[in-house]
């Protein structure tokens, strides 16, 4: 059983996904990026970043006692490896997947993320244009990454269907509010559409659809609250008496 500490991000659905393509059993953990639930000493102990998702294996191939992974590409590798799906362990195939797998860590992720970010500002938080546009505009070289990719093969690693699909999926689904149109890339809105239709991605990115919140039911003070907990973030001083 795995537990999957979640909120329903593109970087949570990444996971949920590829439980639900592979049938495996796993309970939901709520973890509320705007409460700050990611910053309970409890859930450091399973992800020293501050990030969901994160993942517990309760019943670990070697017999021992709970593996807590984070990072959503290292939990996908992890899963794929145990259940012996959508991830070829042959070298080639492999790192064929495994580099697809960082190019979405590194790229897709981080300036799709950015894009959102300053495209969602708005005029109160000033002059953003050259933000907007420097962001829009990578995420737009990263669609033709992927346009480009999927020329000549029906998947991203070629001929079949892995986690390097399930990895990027997500990023994509929001590609109007990213300011792109999906028409400039013919060869991924095929490969886009296809996913779009499986079941299983369906009930991946379905997962968490209870979970949202009213915020215009949140006070002043809590509003408040989560603004300094969670903009302009510093580092989180270290206890002492460590290893010196």
């Amino acid at each position: 059983m795995f537990d999957l500490h979640f909120w329903p991000t593109p970087n949570g659905k990444k996971v949920t996904i590829l439980l639900e393509e592979c049938g495996a059993p796993y309970r939901v953990v709520p973890c509320n990026i705007g409460r700050g639930d990611q910053f309970e000493a409890k859930f450091l102990t399973i992800c020293p970043n501050n990030r969901m998702p994160a993942l517990v294996d309760h019943a670990p191939a070697d017999g021992g006692s709970p593996i807590s992974i984070f990072e959503s590409g290292a939990i996908m590798m992890y899963v794929a490896e145990k259940v012996g799906k959508f991830w070829p362990q042959d070298p080639r195939g492999k790192y064929e997947v495994a580099q697809w797998v960082m190019w979405q860590m590194a790229n897709q992720g981080p300036k799709t993320g950015e894009c959102g970010h300053f495209r969602r500002l708005g005029e109160n938080a000033g002059d953003q244009s050259y933000a907007v546009r420097r962001f829009t505009d990578e995420v737009n070289r990263l669609y033709g990454v992927l346009d480009n990719r999927l020329f000549d093969r029906r998947y991203l690693a070629g001929g079949e269907y892995t986690i390097a699909d399930m990895i990027c999926y997500p990023w994509t689904v929001n590609w109007q509010g990213q300011g792109q149109d999906i028409n400039d890339f013919p060869y991924f809105k095929r490969w886009f559409e296809e996913l779009s239709e499986r079941p299983a991605v369906k009930r991946g990115m379905n997962v968490g659809g209870d979970l949202s919140e009213d915020f215009s039911k949140l006070s002043k003070d809590e509003i408040e609250r989560r603004r300094k907990l969670l903009y302009n973030q510093r580092a989180r001083p270290a206890p002492t008496g460590g290893l010196l």
